[in-house]
């Protein structure tokens, strides 16, 4: 359970939404499965289209759902009108992505007024066992006032 208070009470609705406009994440299969404050959880199942030549996960599909689980982890403390940017990221795979799914959990780690760092770990799922295959860290900057587009349209 997490020890942090979101600015935003109704916080799971905002992080949700927010997933549903990501063109990427629907494009991968992606599920956001848990948002708590502070927390996220997304699941992305196994398709041949985000492997690589081996048959494993996408290196860069293990990136992109790690950066957007700890990505929205941060923007759960968030306020309404105020939205966040990666300003930095590192991931480290240690294990090949060999399996039925992969799931990132997100999580902050200390929140900040202007940056938040958080992390992400991600599994992979085979033969109803977890086992870790990446691992990333992240820093994120509040853009104050600045909310989301809803429309997901271009400027």
């Amino acid at each position: 359970m997490s020890d942090f208070a979101p600015d935003n009470p109704d916080f799971e609705a905002f992080v949700r939404a927010s997933f549903r406009r990501q063109g990427f994440m629907a494009h991968l299969g992606a599920e956001l499965t848990k948002v708590a404050p502070g927390r996220t959880e997304i699941r992305v199942p196994y398709d041949r289209r985000l492997t690589q030549q081996h048959g494993f996960f996408h290196g860069g599909v293990m990136a992109t759902v790690a950066d957007v689980a700890a990505g929205y982890a941060g923007n759960s403390l968030m306020a309404a009108e105020d939205s966040v940017l990666t300003v930095e990221f590192k991931i480290n795979i240690v294990a090949p992505g060999e399996g039925e799914a992969l799931i990132a959990r997100g999580e902050v780690i200390r929140p900040g007024r202007t940056l938040t760092v958080t992390r992400a770990d991600v599994f992979v799922l085979k033969a109803g066992r977890e086992k870790l295959c990446a691992t990333a860290l992240q820093t994120l900057m509040r853009m104050a006032g600045k909310a989301e587009r809803s429309d997901n349209g271009q400027a």
